[in-house]
């Protein structure tokens, strides 16, 4: 049943009148009667007897005769739910969009596609030509994967039916979506089907362009939530009934219903946009590995930068890896330098504090005249995010709700960031002062400054407003917040990396991890070197800028998975968070028959006058753990406890 409750989260038996008898099949949503209210439902199976004892009730309707939920999603959801201490209910309703009547009466072909039906990988008939759709048996040109000592092997493996496990450490300037596309043809190959999973929108358009390529038109759908209803419900009923082999998209797709599953897919994992904001907050990456344990099917983890995740998968053997050798590595990657180390520091003292030292400047200046596009990558969006009284550097924030005040534009009046009101007639709390200067520097401020440094250049800026893909390759500044560097057409030839304070002091766990992950994806845009620079306004000594001046992200990962184990952080250990009022917190951990290693740490302050607790078991106490926490919310539900708790497992922020 449709009902996200704890202590109901179980099957539940009905009697299948006669005049449905043709049409109750399982996999089709239903509608029963319980506790005296019509509710939705899902027929998980047929019997022909029930273990129940007592008088059962009739199914009341079948909303429709389509089987929406195949088996193996309903398997799937079952483990993600258990692993995330969750309801099946919400997992079903993240794994199947909402019907839409009119998509589902519209004509179509009864019949999959070949690819879709096949069964064993049959004998390679030929090389695959780029460009040329892809068929059951055709081997697939390695191309780039031959830069990776054991990518044509991956390749192999998947066209003749086995199941490798990878985590691929991207080179700069590759092109990722087209080895995915190829990894992907060669699964079809193999005469089965894959589901790739990537964290944006712009990344799905890259990944389409190139599936379409290699397999040609019709051979996948794309499902994304910004599809809207109708075109989502189309995409996943077309993988549902076998009429394509692939699936691609956002996270939203990685339940997506695909036959014969041979690979499963994530790019980039240590993008936050994986991580689903809805109950049981599963992590696109979890689940695709779930699912390729529990069907047996390749799994291939990719990225410029690796998590300290993927790192746990090949220490324990689970995966195998992908890299290239350094020597290769050499060749492609540009030149980079960090403007605090000593030789550094010893040409130009202020590059300690400059915010953008003689060695960017000279990096940017020397591009442009070589009519080559640089990026400049800031942290912050908006202009000047955070502001301080200009006479005692004192923070500036609102009257009414104490939040920071940021200025829209160099004309403009400040503004509260959390409750939008004006603050015109500010003064300092502290010393009377009203003027104000920038304590933080945001995107647009930096393109103001940037645009009066080097006057005759083009300045395009990219981030929340406006997102840019792609640059020509002509002279240009382009400011842009990370994640949202377009691609410049032959590369950049520098690509500044500012502020980097911003991303290394944040108060995460995860926040060296983060940096490297995003200079990484803006180092990997530039030219190789000698025409390709990349300066980091950073202490070149810190472990995640030694990890890019090296472009070496297996060891910060192996670092990084170390470090965590020694103290005790996920993913070394299993750790959930419990959050919500004092009370309710406590209330849940006392009916929780926690494992008898289980330590409970806090609390600590949440938000909105909440707080949170975290347990922390072994990982091999990690099912006990979630059957604890799980068995406990269904006693507070049982007993219709009105304050809720959330319960999130290995959350990504923990404090």
């Amino acid at each position: 049943m449709d009902v996200p409750l704890a202590h109901l989260d179980r099957p539940f038996d009905y009697l299948v009148p006669a005049e449905l008898d043709d049409v109750a099949v399982p996999g089709t949503r239903v509608k029963v009667r319980f506790a005296g209210q019509l509710v939705d439902g899902w027929l998980l199976a047929r019997a022909d007897d029930s273990g129940h004892t007592g008088r059962l009730a009739y199914l009341e309707k079948v909303v429709s005769p389509e089987p929406v939920l195949a088996p193996e999603i309903a398997r799937l959801a079952r483990a993600v739910a258990d692993r995330y201490a969750g309801n099946l209910a919400d997992v079903l309703r993240l794994a199947v969009p909402p019907r839409h009547a009119r998509v589902e009466k519209e004509p179509h072909d009864e019949h999959p596609t070949p690819a879709a039906e096949s069964g064993a990988a049959g004998d390679a008939v030929g090389p695959v030509v780029p460009g040329e759709p892809v068929g059951p048996g055709e081997a697939v040109d390695p191309r780039g994967w031959r830069d990776y000592p054991t990518g044509p092997a991956l390749l192999r493996a998947l066209t003749d039916g086995r199941a490798p496990r990878a985590v691929w450490s991207a080179l700069p300037g590759e092109d990722w979506a087209a080895r995915y596309a190829d990894a992907v043809a060669a699964t079809v190959a193999g005469g089965r089907g894959a589901v790739v999973v990537v964290p944006d929108a712009r990344d799905l358009d890259r990944l389409d362009a190139a599936l379409t390529g290699v397999l040609g038109p019709g051979r996948h759908v794309s499902l994304s939530a910004a599809l809207g209803p109708a075109r989502r419900y189309r995409a996943f009923l077309a993988a549902r009934r076998g009429r394509v082999p692939v699936v691609i998209g956002t996270r939203a797709a990685m339940f997506a219903p695909v036959p014969r599953l041979g690979l499963v897919a994530v790019w980039d994992d240590g993008d936050d946009l994986h991580s689903e904001p809805r109950a049981p907050y599963p992590h696109a990456r979890d689940v695709l590995l779930t699912r390729a344990q529990l069907g047996e099917a390749g799994a291939l983890v990719g990225g410029y930068a690796r998590t300290a995740e993927a790192q746990l998968l090949l220490e324990t053997g689970w995966a195998r890896e992908v890299v290239a050798d350094r020597a290769t590595v050499r060749a492609r990657i540009p030149a980079i330098a960090p403007t605090g180390d000593d030789p550094q520091l010893a040409r130009d003292p202020g590059a300690a504090t400059a915010r953008l030292p003689s060695l960017a400047w000279t990096a940017a200046r020397d591009a442009l005249r070589a009519d080559l596009p640089v990026l400049v990558q800031v942290p912050r969006r908006g202009y000047l995010p955070s502001v301080s009284c200009a006479d005692c550097r004192t923070p500036a924030r609102c009257a009414h709700c104490a939040g920071p005040l940021a200025l829209p534009s160099a004309g403009g009046t400040p503004a509260c960031r959390w409750c939008a009101r004006v603050a015109a007639a500010y003064a300092c709390p502290q010393c009377g002062g009203r003027r104000l200067r920038a304590a933080v520097t945001g995107a647009r401020r930096t393109a103001e400054e940037l645009g009066r440094a080097f006057p005759d250049v083009p300045v395009r800026t990219s981030g929340r407003e406006e997102v840019l893909t792609d640059v020509p390759g002509g002279a240009a500044l382009v400011v842009a917040t990370p994640g949202a560097e377009p691609v410049a057409e032959g590369g950049y030839g520098a690509v500044l990396l500012l502020d980097s304070w911003a991303l290394l002091t944040r108060a995460d766990l995860r926040a060296g991890e983060e940096a490297l992950r995003r200079w990484l994806a803006a180092t990997a845009l530039a030219r190789p070197a000698p025409a390709g620079r990349v300066v980091v306004v950073a202490d070149g000594a810190l472990a995640p800028v030694q990890a890019l001046l090296r472009w070496d992200a297996a060891w910060f990962a192996g670092r990084e998975l170390a470090e965590r184990r020694e103290l005790g952080f996920p993913p070394a250990v299993r750790m959930a968070s419990v959050t919500g009022p004092a009370e309710a917190v406590a209330d849940l951990l006392a009916a929780a028959r926690l494992p008898g290693d289980a330590e409970v740490l806090g609390p600590v302050p949440a938000d909105e006058g909440r707080e949170r607790m975290l347990v922390r078991v072994p990982r091999a106490r990690a099912a006990a753990l979630a059957e604890a926490l799980h068995s406990a919310a269904g006693v507070r539900t049982a007993r219709k406890a009105a304050d809720p708790v959330r319960l999130q497992v290995d959350p990504l922020s923990l404090f």
